[in-house]
């Protein structure tokens, strides 16, 4: 016998359970179930980052990114101080290392103040009184960037979510879905759901559920790898802030630094190559369907082509710490290659158009009953809940409520 749902919400990680735990508080008494095909919440991108609570620098005033991040600075760190889940607003510093980067920095302090970001400008000196292991020319400390475990924000939310009435299935893979004119039927590996509404928040296999609509995706998700490691203990005082460089504007990822994270311990990281494998965390994860899926993708093939010289450069550097180590002592000298001791990496779902270019906004596809997520840019973690109560609003237009 089908299980019958009023919203039914595929994927586990933090915006498929802040979708999920704000379709009950908008619809209370609604039946709301959450499919995840791992065993646990935040098994993907959501527990593979970097734990950072973004405050918005780099984001186009004015965008939905730059909004949602700002809110969901905030309201990250409320749900937080509601739950009881430690977080630390231990704040950031962007580093310049020369000339170069000092006239870039400029433009992030003119960001900043469109975003109306609370920010302190740092000269070398400023900046050696603030971190004494971290050399620069100068700097921009922006004090609300936090850090948390968005693992355990997800937990609380799955956790919120049953509490409420609703349901969350873990080993749950969908496999098929049909869609009729009042309801949509949901088959997984081990049952069959019916619901009026479905909400895929399916991040590395968002694509793939289009499919499942009966849609041709004019994207394709492909996957890149970020790699991390991590610093022996005796160095897990080295920095007071966060440690980020001043980005190349023409390379689309912000740089490898160091991150305190919120277990004590200091990360560096990531880099950005391309994953054989969808869910391809390990050097050596590799997957024929993907790898055939990508390589006959027209949109991968011109997004290589027009970023060759970077993207071996990263390949090189993740084959080679040395080349990894050179960029992080650009602005902390005294680590050796040594310090560089093995990390869990992650993997960025990027969605890429079919003209070769990164698809960088918010990508939504509908159809009569349902609404795929298919890109939510970084920072999606940070902007989780804001970006949620978007959601809401696209399925309450849908539904004509």
């Amino acid at each position: 016998m089908n299980k019958q749902f009023d919203f039914i919400v595929i994927g586990g990680g933090i915006l498929g359970l802040s979708t999920a735990r704000q379709l009950q508080q908008r619809f209370p008494g609604q039946k709301v179930l959450v499919l995840e095909k791992e065993g646990r919440p935040a098994q993907h991108q959501t527990g593979h980052n970097s734990g950072v609570i973004h405050a918005g620098v780099y984001y186009k005033p004015g965008s939905l990114k730059a909004k949602f991040c700002k809110e969901g600075n905030v309201a990250t760190k409320a749900f937080c101080r509601e739950h009881d889940i430690p977080f630390d607003e231990c704040g950031k510093l962007l580093v310049a290392t020369n000339e170069v980067e000092l006239e870039r920095m400029q433009g992030l302090i003119g960001r900043c103040a469109e975003n109306e970001l609370a920010i302190e400008v740092l000269n070398a000196d400023q900046l050696k009184a603030r971190e004494p292991n971290i050399t620069g020319v100068g700097g921009i400390f922006v004090p609300s960037t936090g850090i948390v475990s968005y693992t355990r924000i997800c937990e609380k939310m799955a956790e919120l979510v049953v509490a409420d009435g609703g349901e969350v299935h873990f080993n749950s893979e969908v496999r098929e879905i049909q869609e009729g004119t009042d309801q949509v039927e949901v088959t997984t590996n081990k049952v069959r759901f019916q619901g009026g509404f479905l909400v895929a928040c399916a991040g590395l296999m968002s694509d793939r559920i289009v499919r499942m609509l009966g849609q041709e995706p004019e994207f394709k998700i492909i996957p890149f790898r970020g790699e991390y490691f991590l610093l022996p203990p005796e160095h897990n005082q080295i920095v007071n802030h966060l440690i980020y460089p001043i980005p190349d504007p023409d390379l689309p990822f912000l740089g490898v630094h160091l991150t305190r994270m919120i277990d004590g311990t200091v990360t560096v990281g990531p880099n950005a190559v391309l994953a054989f494998k969808r869910e391809g965390y390990r050097k050596s994860d590799f997957s024929l369907k993907d790898m055939s899926e990508m390589l006959t993708y027209p949109g991968l093939l011109k997004m290589l082509a027009r970023n060759l010289k970077p993207g071996l450069m990263e390949m090189k550097n993740s084959l080679f710490r040395s080349g990894y180590l050179e960029q992080v002592r650009k602005y902390c000298p005294q680590l050796t290659l040594e310090d560089l001791q093995a990390y869990p990496a992650g993997v960025r779902a990027q969605a890429v158009a079919r003209d070769g270019s990164l698809v960088d906004d918010f990508l939504f596809v509908n159809s009569r009953r349902a609404l795929v997520v298919c890109n939510a840019p970084s920072p999606a973690a940070t902007s989780a809940i804001p970006i949620g109560a978007h959601i809401l609003e696209r399925v309450e237009e849908q539904l004509g409520r």
